[in-house]
């Protein structure tokens, strides 16, 4: 097996435990014994369990925005169809990323300085890309703003992030999922003529 080799199947078992026992209940003993290595070889590639979990959310990440792509770069749909499917896509990923879910905790970010780094360059890619959606969208007449795109953008971000907590770590993602359609519908009716 090469280095690469060994390196993702050691992400992806930390992925696996980390999904099911949380970050503090898994060790880098029980990481080496599930995937067949020794410990020493997980501290080749990774300095520290801190450094592995943080390895397993930009995966998670990367995998967001991958699926994210397919829909903002998709020159068949409107601004208002890439809007809806970027919401529910976003919604529908994040709640598969287990691991995600980890970050929104909140004593987690006093142990953690690279979950900020991590979000907010999240953040940044994201509110560049609902900009170049709403921008398509004034540009095709489909909306109508009297106030900056950037400031929409922030705005429809804070919304997705404010879901995060009730969705994911109050479990009620299952419970309003089936309403998503009419949640993006008031959002894209105020931006639309």
């Amino acid at each position: 097996m090469s280095i690469n080799d060994t390196k993702e199947m050691i992400i992806n078992v930390a992925n696996r435990l980390f999904s099911r026992f949380g970050f503090h209940k898994t060790s880098m003993d029980e990481i080496a014994k599930i995937a067949r290595k020794a410990k020493g070889s997980i501290y080749y590639h990774f300095a520290s369990k801190e450094d592995l979990f943080r390895e397993v959310i930009i995966k998670e990440m990367n995998n967001l925005k991958n699926q994210l792509t397919k829909i903002f770069t998709n020159p068949e749909l409107s601004a208002y169809e890439k809007l809806n499917k970027y919401f529910i896509k976003r919604m529908e990923v994040l709640n598969n990323a287990a691991n995600y879910h980890e970050t929104l905790k909140a004593d987690f970010f006093e142990h953690f300085h690279f979950v900020d780094d991590l979000r907010t360059d999240l953040d940044r890619w994201e509110k560049e890309n609902i900009m170049k959606i709403i921008n398509q969208g004034i540009n095709s007449g489909e909306f109508v703003l009297d106030i900056k795109t950037d400031v929409v953008a922030d705005i429809f971000l804070m919304v997705l992030k404010g879901l995060e907590i009730p969705f994911f770590l109050q479990n009620k993602y299952e419970e309003y999922s089936p309403h998503f359609e009419g949640l993006i519908q008031i959002f894209n009716k105020g931006v639309s003529k």
